[in-house]
């Protein structure tokens, strides 16, 4: 195997600059559709087999790995397996929840959540939502899936109006995604979570791999990055399904597997270096 050459020149720097001091650089994932496969139910989400061995032999040449994802930090570390990588944080809820060696630190989550909690069963009943329309409570969101409907993306057209207004109405942001719609609190995203944990490292390069319309902030916060000095690599975890954030990669792979070939090369160039 080899490494891929990201096809910026932004990106060939950034990747030189991992190999060359891999002991400041930062490496962050996020989860669903990156590490692990996307699949109908999300509940049923596991990381790719290859993640947790590849993830192990590079976690101790960097300086920190670090997952960057919508779900609590608790879920993804279980469904991740990721309890097994030495030194790995993980910012859960697009960062207000933070697991790391074993501790997890959870805020309270804003009154409307708790307001979006009682009435979206009913909303969706009032604008008919068609079958296989389900809600995913993640405890500080809740979001909301058409993947299993007849026609998914007809089903998000229906729900994008009064779910975008019931999140207004009780404070809170949405996200789009991959035959979602997530409604959070507002003020924080990946972009946010990843500035933050680069300027506590005080990194000196940063890779930031992800699949999704939530992950576009994280990679405006490697551009922001990289006008303060730091190298910055961004990894698509490509699909037929969200092309927007392939346009704007350095780099593009093919879904988790490709991420974990990613993985495997990146910790035998470390070592080797």
């Amino acid at each position: 195997m080899s490494l891929p050459s990201p096809r910026t020149t932004v990106g060939v720097q950034a990747l030189e600059q991992i190999l060359s001091d891999p002991r400041r650089a930062v490496l962050a994932f996020d989860f669903d559709g990156t590490l692990a496969p996307i699949v109908p139910d999300p509940r049923q989400a596991r990381a790719h087999p290859g993640v947790v061995p590849a993830l192990g032999r590079l976690a101790p040449l960097v300086d920190t790995v670090v997952i960057v994802t919508g779900r609590p930090a608790a879920t993804a570390v279980e469904y991740g397996g990721l309890a097994q990588v030495p030194g790995i944080v993980v910012l859960g809820q697009y960062g207000r929840e933070r697991w790391e060696a074993g501790r997890i630190d959870v805020p309270e989550p804003p009154p409307g959540v708790a307001t979006v909690r009682a009435e979206l069963p009913a909303l969706l009943s009032r604008c008919g939502a068609p079958e296989g329309t389900w809600i995913e409570d993640k405890e500080h969101a809740l979001a909301v899936h058409t993947r299993r409907t007849p026609d998914p993306d007809a089903a998000l057209d229906l729900l994008r109006a009064p779910l975008t207004e019931l999140a207004a109405r009780t404070g809170l942001a949405i996200e789009p995604g991959r035959m979602v719609i997530e409604m959070r609190p507002p003020g924080m995203d990946k972009g946010a979570a990843l500035t933050a944990f680069l300027t506590e490292r005080g990194a000196g390069s940063v890779l930031y791999a992800g699949d999704d319309l939530g992950d576009l902030a994280a990679f405006d916060a490697v551009e922001r990055a990289r006008e303060r000095g730091v190298a910055g690599l961004t990894v698509c975890s490509g699909s037929d399904e969200v092309v927007a954030l392939a346009e704007r990669a350095d780099l593009v792979v093919t879904g988790p597997a490709g991420v974990v070939e990613l993985l495997e090369e990146l910790a035998a160039a470390v070592k080797d270096g």
